[in-house]
């Protein structure tokens, strides 16, 4: 099928240097790029996400009561761009 494209600059440079590296018709190399991009698309759209459960347990020392206040104490360290006192969590 023979068409006509309005190339961006940039694209058309690309493709020029990759014909150029591959030595290669011009129309081959849109043609391979445009396989490349459409099946990627249609493959990338059908994977699904999975995420996989792994149990985690906090640190020893941490207590879970009090991690909102020390999330708390971070906040309020970078907001006042200050260090924590020597001794304290």
């Amino acid at each position: 099928m023979r068409t006509t494209l309005t190339l961006d600059p940039d694209v058309a440079r690309l493709i020029d240097e990759e014909a150029h590296r591959l030595r290669k018709p011009v129309r081959h190399v849109v043609n391979e790029a445009l396989r490349r991009g459409l099946s990627s698309a249609r493959t990338t759209a059908a994977k699904r996400y999975r995420v996989k459960p792994h149990e985690a347990r906090l640190r020893p020392g941490l207590d879970r009561a009090r991690l909102n206040a020390l999330a708390d104490e971070l906040e309020d360290t970078v907001v006042l761009g200050r260090a924590p006192a020597p001794g304290r969590r």
